[in-house]
């Protein structure tokens, strides 16, 4: 597994290694023991989610709060997607910056997003699958969330304007000067 840091600490993107030849490929999607010596970050994750979309398809931006925070491992296994972590650790030098990567069933590549984070991803494909793994359990009281086109944060979620899916409660969503820490 190689780590790429994204500018944004804790926020890393993990290159699995594959291993390819004529019958197709084979690779260790997660290794909590190799996760944890290469980051010095807890793997234990205790809850895996799975979605399906289609294209112009914008989730998030989403996050749970206090004992219910959830730190993600997020990847593709068909199509691709924009995917998106924003900082909203208060204090953080990096508060308010954003990560934005490409995730894809091709490239293989995978986030990890820390607790404090607010995320979501926009589906640049036809169709996409999107797995990921929360190291703390789903409680909808402690959900919070950021509006996907917030100005302040000014995210190019690569759809054209006209062309975005968002369900009514992503659109409820408030602005990120609203965004209530917990």
């Amino acid at each position: 597994m190689e780590i790429t840091e994204t500018g944004i600490k804790d926020c890393l993107i993990l290159k699995p290694r594959v291993f390819d030849d004529a019958r197709g490929y084979f690779f260790e999607s997660f290794n909590q023991q190799t996760f944890e010596d290469k980051t010095g970050l807890s793997g234990a994750f205790v809850q895996d989610n799975q979605s399906y979309s289609s294209y112009g398809v914008i989730r998030g931006l989403h996050a749970q709060t206090g004992a219910f925070a959830q730190a993600k491992l997020v990847r593709v296994t068909k199509g691709e997607v924009l995917d998106v972590a924003v900082d909203v650790r208060p204090g953080s030098p990096t508060y308010g910056q954003h990560v934005a990567v490409r995730l894809s069933a091709e490239n293989k590549l995978q986030l990890y997003i820390p607790r404090g984070f607010v995320h979501g991803f926009s589906v640049l494909s036809e169709t996409v699958e999107f797995l990921y793994k929360c190291d703390n359990f789903y409680n909808k009281a402690s959900e919070t969330g950021v509006i996907y086109n917030d100005t302040d944060l000014n995210i190019d979620w690569l759809i054209p304007t006209g062309m975005e899916s968002i369900s009514e409660k992503d659109m409820l969503l408030k602005p990120f000067a609203e965004l209530q820490h917990g």
